[in-house]
């Protein structure tokens, strides 16, 4: 038994994954959701985790608001998507009673979440592993990855090792001196994965498997990468590959990185995708949008990132419905 307390907030999947797994192993795990069916569902009769083939229930300390959350955390684990976080952290950050928070969503976000924390209270982190929302009260993990977290400023501090040790206790983890790039690698990989999985509507192993798919997703890919070497960041492995093979133009490099891709993540669902089809805004401009962003910062040009944005933009407006027909119109944008 591990003696830490963790606050989650967001109970989507990574957020209620994470609290089901991590519960039998530390002292107190409370989880806040927004979602009033879901929450009560994950108090009672509890959350449905489908995991390794495996069908379990488990019953969570759920909330729907900070407001019903007693008692002081070592941690809060930040869960929440981009377009959540002032709301969901600003009663936190007021209600007092937590020592360290730590980002665990996608996409550039920690100064953001800084802004609103305290940068010295941010511990930075990444989440490889995929999961999927089935339905309210029932979440699917799909590929089993490790969690990298970070200090900003490159230090291990004991508070890192202590995150570290309740991480560890359900899921590989490791703890970076190099966090800025290890952000920037997840970032390859979401604005290429999610970023064609959204596109087309469809799972991660579609786009691998569908031509114009995998070549998409490489330019896309690549397009990421070589952004984070003209920033001269050291970019960390993703999915157990070198950052930069699954955009390289050499076959014989590719072609196992797409592979280990398919392995790792074929059964995953974007997020970003789940969110267009309930209707709500996504993570886009935090990921495929913070790539074009940063290219314009350094006079560089992102097309392929810029136009799964566009697309992205219009499935949020109503106006274009995702699919695999416009697979080769992000392979071939310019």
């Amino acid at each position: 038994m591990v003696h830490q307390r963790i606050l989650i907030v967001g109970a989507g999947a990574i957020g209620g994954i994470t609290a089901a797994l991590m519960q039998p192993h530390v002292e107190r795990v409370a989880l806040i959701g927004s979602d009033r069916e879901s929450t009560d569902l994950l108090r009672k009769p509890g959350l449905q985790l489908e995991r390794r083939g495996e069908l379990s229930r488990v019953a969570l300390e759920a909330h729907r608001s900070a407001a019903t959350v007693e008692g002081e955390f070592d941690f809060c684990l930040i869960a929440v998507k981009a377009p959540a976080l002032q709301a969901a952290l600003e009663p936190l950050v007021a209600r007092g009673g937590i020592e360290n928070f730590v980002s665990l969503g996608n996409g550039l976000v920690q100064d953001r979440i800084a802004a609103l924390v305290g940068h010295e209270r941010l511990i930075a982190g990444t989440v490889e592993w995929g999961a999927t929302n089935v339905g309210p009260g029932h979440l699917r993990q799909t590929s089993e990855n490790p969690f990298v977290i970070g200090e900003l400023d490159g230090s291990v501090r004991p508070r890192t090792e202590q995150l570290l040790a309740s991480l560890a206790t359900f899921s590989p983890a490791r703890i970076t001196r190099n966090i800025t790039g290890a952000l920037w690698s997840k970032l390859i990989l979401n604005s290429a994965l999610s970023g064609m999985s959204v596109v087309g509507g469809c799972d991660c192993a579609e786009v691998i498997t569908h031509p114009s798919g995998a070549l998409a997703l490489r330019r896309v890919w690549a397009e990421s990468y070589e952004l984070g070497v003209t920033q001269g960041l050291k970019l960390e492995s993703i999915l157990g590959m070198e950052p930069g093979a699954l955009g390289s133009p050499d076959p014989a490099i590719y072609e196992p990185a797409l592979k280990n891709t398919l392995e790792q993540s074929g059964p995953t669902r974007a997020s970003m995708l789940q969110d267009i089809e309930r209707g709500r805004l996504s993570e886009v401009d935090v990921i495929n949008g913070a790539v074009v962003a940063r290219a314009q910062q350094f006079g560089a040009a992102a097309p392929f990132n810029a136009r799964v944005l566009e697309l992205v933009h219009g499935f949020e407006r109503g106006e274009l419905a995702p699919s695999t027909d416009l697979f080769a119109e992000v392979a071939g944008a310019n």
